[in-house]
C-alpha cells in the first residue's frame, strides 16, 4: 500500500518521496481500473452470464479489483497533501486494500486449481452443478479469509501527527507476523499455482482441443500478470520488514525501490480487463456493448413480436378478426 502505511515514523526523515508523481499515477490507475472493470462486469452480466465456472471466478476477480481500486483516491490525497480523513477511514481503507489484495491471490489460486482438476484430472470431475457449487463455495471462502486477514492489518494502523502533517501508518513492528502473513497469503499460493500450471501445460502439450488451449492461455496470462506485478512488491515488503540497517542511504534506496514496485503492483487492477481482451468472444461482446447491440437486438425482437401480434389481429382468418366481425 502507500508508503506511509508500511513505514514507521522515524523512516520519514530518510524517505525519498515523490508525492506529486505518485498521487497523480494513483488517480490515473483509479480511472482506468473503474472503466475497465465496469465494462467487464457489464459484458459478463449482459452477454455471458454466470453459467461457466470461469465466469464466476472472473466476476469475483473484477469485484476484488474494484474494491482495491476504491482505496487509490485516498492514498492519492495522502501523497499529494496528507492524511485528512481521520482514524476510522484510515483503518477502513487499509482493510479494503488488503481485502482486494488477499482475495485476488486466493481467487486466482482457486481458479487455477479448478482448471487443474478440469484439464489434468478429468476423472475427478463430477456433474456440472456440483462443480459450480464448489466454485461458488471457493469464492465465498476467499472473501471470508480475505476479510478476516485484513482485520488484523486494519487494527495495526492509526493516524499520527508529526511535522505538521497527519499520516496513516502501521504502528506495529511485528516483523515475524508480517513475514508469516506475506508467506502464507502470497508465496504459498504462488507455489500452488506454479505446480498446477506446470501440470496443465504438460497436459496441454500432449494434446488438447484448440478452444481449451485458448482458455488455458488466457488464464495463464492472468495469473502471470498478477505475480509479475505483485511479486516485486511483496519481496520489497519482506525486505523492509526484516531490514535492521537504519542507515539513511540504505533507507532511501529501499524507499525508491519500494515506490517503483508499488506503482507496478497497483497498476495490476487495470490489467485484468486488458487480458480478457485476448479472448475473441470478449472482444466481440465489448464491441457489441459499445454499440448498444444488445439493447438494439431486444428492441428489434420486441418490434417483431408487436408486428406479428398486429398482423394476427388484422388477419381475416384469425380468431381475433372473426370476433371483431
Amino acid at each position: 500500500m502507500a508508503d506511509n502505511m508500511t513505514s514507521h515514523k522515524g523512516h520519514y526523515l530518510c524517505d525519498t518521496n515523490f508525492p506529486t508523481f505518485t498521487g497523480t499515477l494513483f488517480i490515473l490507475i483509479f480511472i482506468l481500473s473503474v472503466i475497465g472493470n465496469s465494462l467487464l462486469l457489464c459484458v459478463l452480466f449482459i452477454y455471458e452470464g454466470l453459467k461457466s465456472i470461469t465466469n464466476i471466478f472472473i466476476l469475483n476477480l473484477a469485484c476484488s479489483d474494484l474494491i482495491f481500486t476504491i482505496t487509490l483516491p485516498f492514498w492519492a490525497v495522502g501523497h499529494l497533501h496528507h492524511w485528512v480523513f481521520g482514524d476510522f477511514v484510515c483503518k477502513f481503507v487499509t482493510a479494503a486494500f488488503f481485502v482486494g489484495l488477499y482475495s485476488s491471490v486466493i481467487l486466482l489460486t482457486a481458479m487455477t486449481v479448478a482448471r487443474f482438476i478440469s484439464v489434468v484430472l478429468p476423472t475427478w470431475k463430477s456433474n456440472r452443478a456440483r462443480r459450480k457449487k464448489c466454485a461458488i463455495g471457493a469464492c465465498v471462502a476467499a472473501w471470508v479469509i480475505s476479510i478476516s486477514a485484513s482485520l488484523s492489518d486494519a487494527v495495526k494502523v492509526q493516524v499520527e501527527h508529526w511535522d505538521n502533517k497527519n499520516y496513516c501508518y502501521n504502528k506495529s513492528d511485528e516483523n515475524l507476523g508480517r513475514y508469516l502473513q506475506v508467506s502464507l497469503l502470497f508465496f504459498l499460493p504462488f507455489a500452488i499455482i506454479i505446480f498446477c500450471y506446470s501440470a496443465i501445460l504438460k497436459t496441454v502439450l500432449q494434446g488438447l482441443n484448440r478452444n481449451k488451449q485458448k482458455t488455458v492461455a488466457v488464464l495463464l496470462c492472468i495469473v502471470a500478470a498478477f505475480f509479475i506485478c505483485w511479486g516485486p512488491y511483496h519481496i520489497m515488503l519482506l525486505i523492509k520488514s526484516v531490514n535492521t540497517n537504519k542507515d539513511c542511504d540504505v533507507l532511501k534506496r529501499l524507499a525508491v525501490a519500494y515506490h517503483i514496485c508499488e506503482m507496478l503492483a497497483y497498476f495490476h487492477c487495470c490489467m485484468n480487463p486488458l487480458l480478457y481482451m485476448l479472448s475473441k468472444k470478449v472482444r466481440k461482446h465489448l464491441l457489441n456493448l459499445m454499440h448498444c447491440e444488445n439493447v438494439r437486438r431486444k428492441n428489434r425482437e420486441r418490434d417483431t413480436r408487436q408486428d406479428v401480434a398486429f398482423t394476427a389481429q388484422r388477419s381475416p382468418d384469425s380468431p381475433h378478426s372473426q370476433l371483431l366481425n
